[in-house]
């Protein structure tokens, strides 16, 4: 597969893109979905409730964060995570607008 050419795209359709790729691994959904619920930093406890490995987890985390979706902060041995406000008002407004203007009253084929 060769190289995508960003460049034909608007901000908007590359932004959009990049950060459908970041979430697109349900143990992210449930990571977020688990954030979001807590509303607070949340240290550990993300293993528990995923019931994935450590090491696999700390992978999905570092996606979260590398996208810039999630926030972490060490705290003694630990790392603690919550959502990162911005990125996620401006994950809503995207996806929102994206789907707003589908119409689906008649079947297209």
């Amino acid at each position: 597969m060769g190289a995508t050419k960003t460049e034909l795209f608007t901000r908007q359709q590359n932004e959009l893109a990049a950060m459908a790729k970041a979430i697109a691994h349900p143990a992210r959904i449930a990571i977020l979905q688990y954030l979001v619920k807590k509303n607070a930093c949340v240290c550990g406890d993300i293993v528990e409730e995923l019931g994935l490995a450590q090491a696999t987890t700390s992978q999905h985390l570092k996606e979260l964060k590398n996208a810039g979706i999630i926030q972490g902060n060490i705290d003694g041995v630990s790392v603690c995570y919550c959502i990162e406000p911005k990125a996620w008002k401006q994950y809503k407004e995207l996806f929102t607008a994206f789907f707003k203007d589908v119409d689906l009253k008649g079947s297209c084929c």
